[in-house]
């Protein structure tokens, strides 16, 4: 049976990876989250214009909208303020 010689890249030591791979996960996540606020603020829009709509829509989608309103900003200010205080 013939043995394979294993081809090592010795660019980057395993440490330097860990690193790297790290600051590309944290760097993945704070994109994530910046996407998530923006989802929410749409929500928001949606929010308003169902409470805006009035009588147009059904009573149990707009006292949804009326509860989950507040919720929501809460939310978008509280992942804004998380990141904002990250590390650039």
């Amino acid at each position: 049976m013939a043995v394979a010689a294993l081809a090592v890249d010795n660019s980057e030591s395993h440490a330097q990876r860990v690193k790297r791979l790290k600051a590309e996960a944290q760097e993945s996540a704070r994109r994530h989250a910046r996407d998530f606020v923006r989802a929410l603020a749409e929500v928001e829009i949606f929010i308003a214009d169902i409470l805006d709509g009035g009588e147009a829509y059904p009573v149990g989608v707009r006292e949804a909208a009326r509860t989950l309103g507040p919720e929501v900003e809460g939310a978008r200010l509280n992942v804004l303020a998380i990141l904002d205080r990250l590390p650039s």
